[in-house]
């Protein structure tokens, strides 16, 4: 693991791309390739994950179930049966939901799509069926090499591939237990971690008067601002009680061409060391390596706010909740900006913060003494990656 891909927010954030040899054929094998995001915040979105490998020995695939490689490539010495594909380095993608075949995977199909961990697990994975010939009476199986995986984001690093214990499952209403042959993995990395420092430290002026346009793709159409960001989160201090404070986190779209689907926020604020009330959002806790504080993950409720709308001429996109944080008094001081964010991310992509030092300072009465004005923390996130069109 590279220092440039860990993550202390997700220490141990990864994809892990698993091979299980199910039966063996004639000339080759089945196998199931699985692909588990372990990441807690970060999930693949559209257009989903493009899964790439070398073969060894001139493999082909005969069949496929639940996904689809991209080229069938030069299949001329194959007469009789056409295989699906024979290329020696294939690309293989998800199948959409509604294209879901009999008999497939019960993960596969979701359009390349893998959900954060913590956020929905059941949802976090996928899977498909290969049948791999023309070993030529090899079977000491040659695992493929060279494993690439693409996916919207600042991209993956892979580890050594790994020979792992085999994968069981449980058949016959639950009275047997069925080992596969072999199982071989391997863990994409995100490497998010070194992207995000060098965006944060090329674009620290974002909302401080700097020209931004630059940073914006010629294709995107946003609404006018003095930043010129495609995004904006607003922590507003509402009330501050004498055990607890009352916050309102509102996300801002400002984008005309982009919704952002199952979008998620993670904020490193020390105040989420003790009970915290969210309202109209879905939040967990997140394990963490190094991090004094704690640190909190909010995303959609499904069917209310799952999906931040698109700008248009009259009005933005926003979601937002409040949020009731309790106070721990051995701890707890206003200095510094200690009521304000240490780090956000949106959509797993780090915000350009303020210095803690230009944070404003509250007063330390509660509003029983002393009415708090309203204070708003504008956040300014570039996205360090090329925005889509919806």
């Amino acid at each position: 693991m590279t220092a440039d891909c860990y993550d202390p927010l997700d220490p141990n954030g990864n994809v892990t791309v698993t091979f299980d040899i199910l039966q063996w054929t004639p000339d080759g094998y089945v196998a199931r390739v699985s692909i588990q995001n372990f990441n807690q915040y970060r999930q693949v979105d559209t257009p989903g994950w493009t899964l790439g490998f070398t073969w060894t020995n001139n493999e082909i695939i005969w069949s496929m179930s639940g996904a689809i490689a991209t080229r069938r490539g030069n299949c001329s010495n194959f007469k009789d049966q056409i295989p699906h594909s024979c290329m020696s380095t294939p690309e293989i993608v998800d199948l959409m939901p509604d294209a879901k075949p009999p008999n497939s995977p019960e993960n596969c199909c979701r359009g390349g799509l893998l959900a954060a961990s913590a956020i929905n697990p059941q949802e976090s994975s996928s899977s498909f069926d290969i049948v791999v010939g023309n070993i030529q009476g090899n079977y000491s199986l040659q695992i493929p090499v060279n494993l690439t995986l693409l996916a919207p984001g600042p991209g993956y690093t892979c580890s050594p591939i790994e020979e792992t214990q085999p994968t069981v499952s449980i058949v016959v209403g639950g009275r047997r237990k069925e080992e596969v042959f072999t199982q071989k993995s391997r863990h994409a990395l995100n490497a998010a971690a070194g992207a995000d420092q060098q965006t944060r430290k090329h674009y620290p002026a974002l909302g401080s008067g700097s020209s931004s346009s630059e940073f914006v793709a010629s294709s995107d159409a946003l609404r006018c601002t003095d930043h010129m960001c495609p995004l904006r989160v607003h922590w507003h201090i509402k009330t501050n009680y004498v055990d607890h404070w009352r916050v309102k986190l509102t996300v801002t779209n400002l984008n005309y061409n982009r919704n952002y689907t199952n979008w998620n926020v993670l904020v490193h604020h020390p105040g989420f060391s003790q009970p915290a009330t969210t309202f109209s959002f879905n939040t967990t806790l997140l394990h963490t390596a190094g991090i004094s504080d704690d640190v909190a993950l909010f995303w959609g409720i499904d069917n209310y706010n799952t999906e931040l709308l698109n700008a248009d001429q009259d009005a933005v996109g926003s979601v937002s909740t409040e949020i009731l944080i309790a106070k721990d008094h051995k701890t707890f001081t206003l200095n510094n900006g200690w009521a304000l964010p240490r780090t956000i991310y949106f959509a797993g992509e780090n915000c350009v913060m303020p210095s803690p030092n230009t944070y404003p300072m509250l007063p330390n009465n509660s509003s029983t003494h002393r009415p708090l004005a309203s204070l708003i923390l504008t956040i300014i996130i570039y996205l360090n990656f090329k925005l889509q069109r919806v």
